[in-house]
């Protein structure tokens, strides 16, 4: 059985691992230390000021998915925005509806705190990702660009 619950110091370092994976995923081959990982997870998700939120999804006791999110204002009119970075589940646990649980949960979450949306981009060459929206029903938006700035540090 899956459960989606938020994510806890106590989890830490599966989630640094489960980040690890997810890394590997997307073509990093070069790491930082464990404990450098596990203390940076550890301040952009319960540091002063928190950087972000984690959803994470559990079977049984083996961390195999997230939902990690951010909060952005203003939205529509001075409402909040459910911003979700990144949805990933472990490789090895794919196509059995983790993803949809863990979408589902962050879209409480946005509604429990009175966001007017939920908004997440995806790579153009990024099928699976594109396939696994489809299938959810939502529509891309197409009227929005996006833009980056690489900082040094």
């Amino acid at each position: 059985m899956v459960v989606v619950a938020p994510a806890e110091l106590k989890h830490i370092k599966p989630l640094a691992v489960l980040l690890e994976e997810m890394d590997r995923h997307y073509g990093t081959i070069e790491f930082e230390p464990f404990d450098r990982r596990v203390a940076q997870i550890t301040d952009a998700l319960f540091g002063p000021i928190p950087a972000a939120f984690a959803l994470l999804a559990w079977e049984d006791e083996q961390l195999v998915g997230l939902a990690s999110y951010s909060f952005v204002w203003p939205a529509v009119g001075v409402t909040r925005s459910l911003y979700l970075k990144e949805l990933y589940v472990a490789q090895a646990h794919r196509r059995k509806g983790i993803g949809k649980r863990l979408m589902d949960s962050l879209f409480e979450v946005a509604s429990t705190h009175g966001c007017s949306r939920v908004e997440w981009t995806t790579d153009e060459d990024s099928r699976s990702a594109q396939r696994f929206y489809e299938e959810l029903d939502i529509p891309v938006n197409a009227g929005k660009l996006f833009y980056r700035v690489e900082l040094a540090g």
